[in-house]
């Protein structure tokens, strides 16, 4: 609505009005996209956002991969993230289609999962028997391609360079998902010493959906989707680091405004160490340059 020019949302004659508390938390989740500055003016990123046909975060996770060197990853996670679920568990076989699904596992979670099952598939589209092999969705898949491909064009238009690491680099693992944090920062959950997850924040106590490719517990993870049933799921989720999370989004990870918790605590305390390792180096910076001074003279 912002890119059509349409500013005063709080009073726009809506055919089926929002309540006014998720209109701000809309608008907040923009502001901190840096899809709208603090005026709530649209930005130049902002404006690049509104033209892929995606949810903000995923779009901006698009528009950040190439800091990363990760277009191409990041295009195959967004087009599978957009498409109904790949991965089939038919009842009569599930213990084999686990063990399919096992082969692409991705140790750090379910998006470096997706992007393996999507490697997989490119590299066997010559095999037309693969996806049903794999209890994998054939016209998932197929959908995203065409995702993918629309996408890229969106890209193209608007220049967005692509750029990937090579495979074979200790960070390309890393990279994808530094991408997927500066889009998903504010979907973050904290484990905490009683073994459940926190979301930040909100302070929701969450657990990992029973679908997900993790067999174990990371501290932090970001999440794609909060799934409300009988207990609290976060699905589709991912490791990320702390020190991420305050490189990545300062003004969001700004603890003064957070709540206390776990979580907080241990962003505070990692803020102290590198608060410490700048000035430790800087005192370092100083001593060279008071030794090199000296024997100038």
């Amino acid at each position: 609505m912002k890119k059509l020019g349409i500013e005063d949302l709080v009073h726009f004659d809506f055919m089926d009005p929002p309540a006014p508390e998720t209109l701000m938390r809309a608008l907040e989740l923009l502001n901190f996209l840096g899809a709208l500055d603090d005026d709530g003016e649209m930005t130049p990123l902002g404006s690049a956002m509104a033209d892929f046909p995606l949810d903000p975060q995923m779009a901006k996770m698009l528009l950040e991969s190439p800091k990363h060197s990760c277009s191409d990853e990041i295009l195959s996670i967004v087009a599978l993230l957009s498409v109904p679920q790949i991965f089939l568990r038919p009842n009569e076989a599930r213990r084999a289609a686990d063990a399919a699904k096992a082969q692409f596992v991705h140790e750090s979670g379910d998006h470096l999962t997706l992007l393996n099952v999507y490697h997989a598939y490119r590299s066997n589209s010559n095999d037309g028997n693969w996806c049903w092999d794999n209890f994998l969705n054939a016209r998932s898949l197929k959908s995203a391609d065409n995702v993918r491909d629309q996408l890229l064009r969106i890209m193209e238009r608007l220049d967005v360079d692509r750029v990937s690491t090579p495979f074979d680099s200790p960070q390309y693992y890393s990279n994808i998902q530094k991408a997927m944090t500066a889009g998903y920062f504010m979907q973050v959950a904290h484990l905490e010493r009683t073994g459940h997850y926190l979301t930040v924040k909100d302070n929701q106590i969450v657990m990992l959906h029973p679908s997900s490719a993790l067999d174990h517990k990371p501290e932090w993870v970001l999440y794609n989707e909060f799934v409300l049933t009988t207990k609290n799921y976060i699905r589709t989720v991912s490791e990320v680091r702390a020190d991420w999370l305050l490189e990545l989004a300062p003004a969001y990870y700004d603890l003064s405004e957070f709540p206390q918790c776990e979580g907080r605590r241990v962003l505070e305390k990692l803020m102290i160490r590198k608060s410490e390792g700048k000035k430790s180096r800087g005192d370092k910076k100083s001593r060279k340059d008071k030794e090199r001074k000296q024997r100038v003279w």
